[in-house]
């Protein structure tokens, strides 16, 4: 075990950012001390792809390689009878999520990429199992994005809950936006609401249309990896990678559409257009937008009392420049970023534990929490 600490080093991101209407947010004085530091808990991991709490010291965490492992005091330990997975590119075990109800049921939730038929490519699925000790039982198969894809790209996957019973979990476009996100009778680039057994909700938009993917509940994305609803509104929350520039931050609802490709801050890789358009009537702008990328992958609220000044915040990690992302919002607008823990690695996820710690992982390291300093 690692016994390594980090110190939090604050600098603003002052980069070519902006939402869909407003200039770059006003720049907002940067505290004069390091209040916070991050210390390692969990190490040896490669892709720590998610994560999640069955209480302070017993957490699950997915290695995207296929591996689920039961964390408890800080020791790992690897959990059987996971589905095999279809590793491939940014392929592979995606998020995990506790039932809101675990402490009666053993339930726990995880997203993977799965390979149907050999040689035929795979696409997103969604699983419930029951775990005992460290072991899945009754694993059911709740969801499998179709039709398959060869593509290794774009795979989604977060997994929150709401407080009315309802699950929501992510697919990303899979590296076909001409087809996907458009189209509401074909998965990828999606954003799913189900109940908690896997059936689809009466009240979902697109339940009485005929062929349509009843599961939907907003399209238009290109390829999220953060969802969270925010602890006071109770609103969903979700970010997506862009192209290169326009990772976007949504608040999805009901049978809206988020324009993905019609619209979008990005530019191919290459540097070519993809679209001239950045607003179209009937396609939703984002509330925020990263340009340059910075690559988000997770992302959650702080509700706790431990960090005073960060209460209420959301927090993303960058893959991309290597830290993870404070961001005060005032009525739904981003009006200030923060860069903590500078060149740490590549944040892949971060979550809020049950006794109000933010903790977080970095690829290639493993699981870090953030202490403050005595």
């Amino acid at each position: 075990m690692m016994n390594k600490f980090i110190s939090i080093f604050l600098v603003s991101a002052l980069l070519n950012t902006c939402s869909g209407q407003d200039e770059n947010p006003p720049k907002i004085s940067l505290p004069k001390i390091n209040n916070y530091e991050a210390k390692l808990i969990v190490d040896g991991l490669s892709i720590p792809w998610g994560f999640d709490f069955i209480d302070d010291n017993d957490l699950l965490i997915t290695e995207k390689s296929g591996k689920l492992y039961r964390v408890v005091n800080d020791l790992k330990n690897i959990v059987s009878g996971v589905p095999a997975v279809y590793y491939r590119d940014q392929g592979g075990l995606l998020d995990v999520a506790i039932h809101p109800e675990f402490e009666k049921n053993s339930i726990i939730y995880f997203t993977m990429s799965m390979e149907e038929k050999i040689g035929r490519g795979g696409n997103t699925a969604l699983y419930q199992a029951k775990l005992n000790g460290f072991k899945l039982s009754e694993i059911k198969l709740l969801y499998k994005g179709k039709p398959n894809s060869k593509s290794g790209k774009h795979w989604g996957s977060r997994i929150v809950f709401d407080k009315s019973g309802h699950l929501f979990f992510s697919i990303g476009d899979r590296g076909n936006r001409s087809e996907n996100p458009q189209n509401i009778y074909r998965d990828g680039g999606k954003i799913y609401r189900l109940n908690l057994d896997g059936s689809v909700p009466s009240d979902n938009p697109f339940v009485t249309l005929s062929g349509a993917k009843s599961g939907i509940f907003s399209y238009g994305h290109r390829n999220p990896q953060g969802l969270a609803i925010h602890p006071i509104t109770g609103v969903l929350w979700e970010h997506e990678h862009g192209p290169r520039g326009g990772d976007e931050i949504n608040l999805p609802k009901k049978g809206k559409n988020y324009g993905w490709p019609e619209i979008t801050y990005g530019i191919n890789y290459i540097g070519t257009k993809i679209t001239d358009e950045t607003e179209k009537d009937g396609l939703e702008q984002p509330i925020y937008h990263w340009t340059p990328s910075i690559a988000p992958s997770g992302m959650t609220f702080l509700n706790s009392e431990i960090y005073p000044e960060w209460k209420n915040n959301l927090f993303v990690g960058s893959l991309k420049f290597q830290y993870l992302e404070r961001l005060i919002i005032d009525n739904e607008k981003v009006i200030y970023r923060e860069k903590l823990f500078d060149k740490v690695g590549r944040v892949r996820c971060v979550k809020m534990g049950p006794k109000g710690f933010l903790y977080f992982t970095v690829e290639n390291k493993g699981l870090y929490k953030i202490y403050p300093i005595k």
